[in-house]
């Protein structure tokens, strides 16, 4: 297990996500958290995690923001509209696009965190 876990760009890497916003701090994911519902999300996402959500539009960042979380995951090939990359910019927030289901992408995350945690 490496020191300091997985990093935002490597784990777009391992999903087969784009990076549509990179201006940020490639830090390493402290977890992530699958919801569409910004209340819930504010509520029980992990500080340093990623965001996985079909929301695609600003508001998702500045709940990401009050949330402290380092990169969304917006699934299922969602348009992503320039206010809402200008946000995350502004707020050095990855956002990463994939055209994978949430459920999809949660599972492989999850495994890709475990096994940092957890080497075999």
């Amino acid at each position: 297990m490496r020191d300091r876990g997985l990093s935002i760009r490597e784990a777009a890497a391992a999903l087969g996500a784009d990076i549509v916003q990179g201006e940020f701090e490639d830090r390493p994911l402290a977890g992530a958290y699958t919801s569409d519902l910004l209340s819930d999300v504010m509520a029980n996402a992990k500080e340093g995690g990623a965001l996985i959500t079909i929301q695609a539009h600003k508001n998702t960042v500045a709940v990401a923001t009050l949330a402290n979380i380092t990169a969304i995951v917006v699934c299922n090939s969602r348009p992503l509209p320039p206010d809402m990359l200008e946000a995350a910019r502004n707020e050095g927030i990855a956002v990463l696009l994939t055209g994978e289901n949430q459920f999809t992408v949660s599972g492989k995350l999850y495994t890709l965190l475990r096994k940092e945690q957890c080497p075999s």
